[in-house]
């Protein structure tokens, strides 16, 4: 089934694009193998007029955050370690503020955006879902503001395509449903870190009640 069968009325729907970013692209610092196959049909997408609303994450970290691992002494990048009790992967420095890697891809028609939202600009908190940060040192995961601001602007379902499938996408995803938005993962609009954790990611999204379809670029 195509993701447009599962769309309901265009006013009522947002497309999320997660994390479209040089360093999250081959030769970039993070870089998911394939993810510049998805910037063709990404941009058609964000030019169609199926979503009345558009929003993009860019994440955003100051210098030295947390995630990174060169801020750890003796560990390498994606080690994982307990931060705040839960677990951290430790990641190459990537998205650093102002940096040519962090800035959005210049092959999408972001004019079409109504919302860019950044995340992980807490020195001390790693986010990877659009809807909360990770855990912070107080154990909660604070909210970034991104459900209200689609509840009062009438969106009811929630479309989520982007890098990278099982890391940033899932949190979304799995966020964006337990916000109340019916959610879809356009799962060929998305390329993974590790492609061998695709069964996982699906089952994982199905047992939260994401919905799971494959764009076929239809306008």
């Amino acid at each position: 089934m195509g993701g447009h069968h599962s769309i309901a009325d265009p006013t009522q729907t947002a497309l999320l694009v997660v994390d479209v970013q040089p360093d999250f692209l081959p030769g970039g610092a993070l870089a998911v193998a394939g993810g510049d196959e998805i910037l063709a049909p990404l941009a058609a997408l964000l030019e169609s007029a199926r979503f009345g609303v558009r929003v993009a994450t860019q994440d955003w970290h100051p210098p030295g955050h947390v995630s990174f691992a060169s801020r750890h002494p003796g560990r390498r990048p994606f080690e994982v370690v307990d931060l705040y009790g839960h677990e951290q992967t430790l990641w190459p420095d990537h998205c650093v503020q102002g940096s040519a890697g962090a800035a959005l891809h210049p092959a999408l028609p972001w004019e079409r955006l109504d919302l860019i939202l950044r995340k992980g600009t807490d020195p001390q908190v790693d986010s990877y879902s659009a809807f909360r940060n990770n855990w912070d040192p107080r154990g909660d995961r604070p909210a970034t503001g991104l459900a209200g601001y689609l509840r009062e602007r009438g969106v009811c379902a929630v479309c989520v395509c982007g890098l990278a499938r099982d890391v940033c996408v899932r949190w979304t995803a799995e966020d964006a449903a337990a916000a109340g938005f019916r959610t879809t993962v356009l799962w060929d609009l998305t390329r993974a870190v590790d492609p061998a954790a695709d069964e996982t990611v699906r089952a994982a999204l199905a047992a939260r009640g994401v919905a799971v379809a494959n764009d076929e670029g239809s306008a």
